[in-house]
């Protein structure tokens, strides 16, 4: 019996571990270990170079400057789909009627694909052309039309980014906060409305904000670490026939851009791959830390 147990367990559970180690875990390890090679237009180990792919990529200036971007990325993405997300929930959780249709309109988005949102954003709401929605509803108030996605002075262009992403990843963390809502045990709204609370930002500050205090971790925590993975969008939104322009390039784009590009040299890419894997490791590790995750009230 248990003999057959096991039997069925890997039948189920092999092929996806295979794939798993094959298409995941392999390429990982190769990847790390090339870092360490001068590999150009091959996936191969050539010649050993130590650490100089990474002093190659770290005085990148490019490299910096994507950075660079994806930190100003997470400090637009990261409050306002919190903040929208959270706003979501509350509004939903309080919905007495059609609950289920208000939280399934809310997710469609997320089961969205960044391409294809990200080309909607670019073709239809902000093409630059006065006949797109953006640039229509300027003219009604006779504003004139702007090239949202090339204009550097002011950057309109990180307002199509982040509208796109917000849009795409709100539904999803509207799910995980109203789990948390729906896990608030209702006397502490009854226990505080007898001590004389007023409904609305005193309740929502005392009451409701400290009870979500582990899925805010858990959110926020997702938030980064996605920012850090952003590629889709902007690669679809900012790139053309002419190439990507030199603004607004996070990392996942300037290292695709480092190894399969003319240059092709995948031991830099793997090296910056590396480095970034392991900026994501102490970001997440520093947040868990700052924020408590784990800890309880008890645990000082």
């Amino acid at each position: 019996m248990r003999g057959r147990r096991a039997l069925w367990f890997w039948v189920f559970v092999g092929p996806f571990a295979l794939g798993l180690a094959l298409f995941t875990y392999v390429p990982l390890v190769w990847s790390v270990g090339l870092s360490f090679f001068d590999a150009r237009n091959t996936v191969t180990p050539t010649h050993f170079v130590g650490l100089d792919n990474y002093t190659a990529m770290l005085k990148d200036d490019a490299f910096v400057d994507s950075l660079k971007t994806f930190l100003v990325f997470t400090a637009f993405i990261v409050p306002a789909t919190y903040a929208f997300s959270l706003s979501l929930a509350l509004m939903v959780n309080r919905v007495r009627r059609a609950r289920a249709f208000f939280r399934s309109v809310f997710f469609l988005p997320a089961a969205c694909s960044y391409v294809v949102a990200a080309l909607v954003w670019k073709m239809s709401i902000f093409n630059g052309v006065r006949f797109g929605l953006a640039n229509t509803l300027l003219g009604w108030f006779g504003g004139d039309p702007v090239a949202w996605l090339s204009t550097t002075d002011p950057p309109w262009y990180w307002l199509v980014i982040v509208t796109v992403r917000l849009w795409l990843q709100a539904g999803f963390y509207m799910i995980l906060f109203l789990a948390g809502l729906q896990r608030i045990d209702p006397a502490l709204y009854e226990a505080a409305a007898v001590d004389g609370a007023r409904p609305g930002w005193t309740v929502l500050r005392h009451i409701t904000l400290p009870q979500l205090r582990a899925t805010s971790v858990a959110v926020v925590l997702l938030l980064v670490i996605n920012a850090f993975q952003a590629f889709d969008e902007f690669y679809n939104l900012l790139s053309d026939a002419r190439g990507y322009p030199p603004y607004a390039r996070p990392p996942l784009v300037y290292l695709y851009y480092t190894a399969l590009g003319q240059g092709q040299n995948l031991g830099v890419g793997s090296a910056g791959a590396v480095i970034l894997a392991l900026i994501v490791a102490i970001v997440t590790v520093g947040q868990a830390r700052w924020l408590r995750l784990g800890r309880t009230d008890a645990d000082g």
